[in-house]
């Protein structure tokens, strides 16, 4: 007997957004990973500071980053300035681009 696949809705979806720069031109990358990968990508959500204060440092012609999330357990959205894009931030948003190519 072979196991049906979850339902759409219960999916994990990872969108990144990126406005600012010079040109103000904005990008965005979106991916919805296999149920099979949705383990590696639910551990690299959760090692991200979700919950942490934001510095709020943003410099002219800089970007911004909006980071949304939706997981079969709960939704989450964070923007961040581009200096604040390192770490489990930036781990998330280059596999994010790295997957949407």
């Amino acid at each position: 007997m072979s196991e049906s696949p979850p339902p759409t809705d219960a999916q994990v979806v990872i969108a990144v957004v990126r406005t600012g720069g010079i040109g103000g031109i904005r990008r965005q990358w979106r991916v919805e990973p296999d149920p099979a990968d949705t383990h590696d990508w639910i551990a690299m959500i959760e090692s991200c500071p979700w919950d942490a204060d934001a510095d709020g440092t943003r410099g002219a012609d800089r970007f911004v980053w909006l980071i949304r999330v939706r997981t079969p357990s709960e939704k989450r959205e964070r923007e961040l300035p581009d200096s604040e894009l390192d770490g489990p931030w930036r781990d998330l948003v280059d596999a994010v681009r790295a997957a949407s190519d």
